[in-house]
């Protein structure tokens, strides 16, 4: 069995074909998806694709790249949110420091804020951390949260990871490790437990080598898994229990009703 730890299924551009899709993951076995929102407005759309999907399990949050239209206002709100059903973490929160981002400062706050909420409710978090993986790692000390998570898509050194697994997290493994010039990523993978990681694609994003220029999907989960597998010297079997029972772990409110 295979488990998409992160994928925006609920995005426009899958709208003319998420059905295939789905019939398509099920019958490779891909047979989980963790769906983290990034806007206010996309929380009512997600519960309510939540609904018709059950082998997907939801994420609420507001997304450091997407706060130019947010307002501090809606992380007040989003506690009621993250009691809808299967709700499983809060996220997809962090910093991010890539051009067009909204400053810094601002987006402290709302994952400081979304940090304290998570906290409150005791539930995990979905961590977007790009060129800030110290800054994240400041924020959550700060607010004391230790409701550990996932930092997805994690590309940092092994100091960096061995900080975020001391703190109860785990590893977001995806698309970029199949890239061979990702030296430095695949040198870290090498050297984590096998409890350290599980597996996600960032559908749409975050395209597979070979696939540039389109659309990812969670159907390239096998990918990845496989991928992991030859640079970890392990069996494929080995990867998806591992990460399955990691998953678990780190969210023990996803439940194994997906079986």
């Amino acid at each position: 069995m295979f488990i998409d730890s992160h994928c925006h299924f609920d995005f426009d551009v899958f709208n003319d074909q998420r059905d295939e899709l789905m019939a398509r993951c099920l019958d490779r076995g891909i047979l989980g998806f963790l769906v983290p929102a990034t806007t206010f407005m996309s929380w009512k759309r997600l519960e309510v694709l939540i609904e018709r999907y059950p082998q997907w399990r939801a994420a609420y949050g507001l997304h450091p790249y997407f706060l130019k239209e947010a307002s501090l206002k809606q992380v007040d709100f989003l506690g009621e949110q993250c009691e809808a059903q299967r709700v499983v973490a809060v996220g997809e929160i962090g910093l991010d420091y890539w051009p067009g981002a909204v400053d810094i400062n601002v987006q402290m706050d709302f994952f400081k804020g979304q940090l304290s909420v998570a906290k409150s409710l005791r539930l995990p978090v979905i961590v977007h951390a790009r060129k800030s993986y110290d800054l994240v790692l400041k924020c959550l000390r700060e607010v004391g949260f230790k409701e550990g998570g996932v930092v997805h898509a994690f590309n940092g050194s092994l100091e960096q990871a061995k900080r975020f697994l001391d703190l109860g997290f785990v590893l977001g493994i995806g698309g970029t490790v199949t890239y061979p010039r990702a030296n430095k990523a695949r040198r870290v993978l090498s050297a984590l437990e096998g409890s350290a990681f599980i597996l996600e694609t960032d559908s749409p994003d975050m395209p597979l080598n070979g696939f540039q220029g389109q659309n990812n999907t969670p159907l390239s989960i096998p990918l990845i898994a496989h991928c992991v597998a030859t640079i970890r010297e392990e069996d494929i079997e080995q990867i998806t229990m591992q990460t399955y029972a990691n998953l678990l772990r780190v969210f023990p409110k996803w439940n194994e009703d997906l079986l």
